[in-house]
């Protein structure tokens, strides 16, 4: 796909875009493509400091960090875009859609592949953090803000901090889940309202069982 490609298919996603020269000359997302693409063409013939010089030219100019090095496929979608980072070793693969503050980075311990892995159709909610060499599978969805630190399934929506599956193939895990990215549930405070509710029973069955063992008035004062 090439970049007027990538321009019809931002202006397809976006309703907002009301020309496809709006596109090319306003958006961030796409002028990074146009660095991405010169970058990527040097580093993979190996004029690395060329590449990373033309990828900081791309970062001053969008607001959008990619390593030259990253593997982006057709289609990629970086809706406003600034504050992206995209690490070196990411894979990102047709047709995904990644919103501001997004980062696909590195959790500083791993090497080789330090950076994650998108499948196709893909969509990662504003300010999200996608950490380590995951695999995020097919029409996988990332919430607004989570922290994913493990791999996604294909087909589900993820949720929290760290992450955690809230929709699979269409149906809710979580009684809560709502697609509606300004109602993602609160995954974090699930968990602490169920253990809040389930040591209230405990305490409970243990007060019951204390007044149960209390010797009888009776036998007091007989002795």
């Amino acid at each position: 796909m090439g970049l007027l490609a990538d321009a019809r298919n931002m202006q397809s996603k976006d309703p907002a875009a009301t020309s496809l020269a709006q596109v090319m000359l306003l958006y961030p997302g796409f002028h990074v493509l146009i660095f991405y693409k010169v970058g990527h063409w040097l580093y993979r013939h190996k004029r690395f400091f060329l590449a990373r010089m033309v990828s900081q030219w791309g970062r001053g100019f969008t607001g959008i960090e990619i390593h030259p090095g990253a593997t982006i496929g057709p289609g990629l979608f970086i809706d406003h875009g600034m504050g992206v980072v995209i690490g070196e070793t990411a894979e990102i693969g047709a047709n995904c859609t990644i919103y501001h503050q997004v980062t696909l980075g590195g959790t500083g311990k791993d090497t080789g592949k330090r950076h994650p892995t998108l499948g196709d159709n893909v969509l990662i909610g504003a300010g999200a953090k996608v950490l380590g060499p995951v695999v995020i599978g097919d029409n996988a969805r990332i919430a607004a803000g989570s922290v994913v630190l493990s791999c996604v399934p294909p087909n589900c929506t993820v949720a929290g901090v760290p992450a955690v599956v809230v929709r699979r193939d269409g149906a809710k895990v979580r009684p809560s889940d709502d697609l509606d990215q300004r109602d993602i549930p609160d995954v974090l405070h699930e968990q602490l309202r169920r253990m809040e509710k389930r040591l209230a029973a405990l305490e409970c069955r243990d007060a019951r069982r204390g007044a149960d063992e209390l010797p009888d008035e009776a036998d007091e004062t007989r002795r």
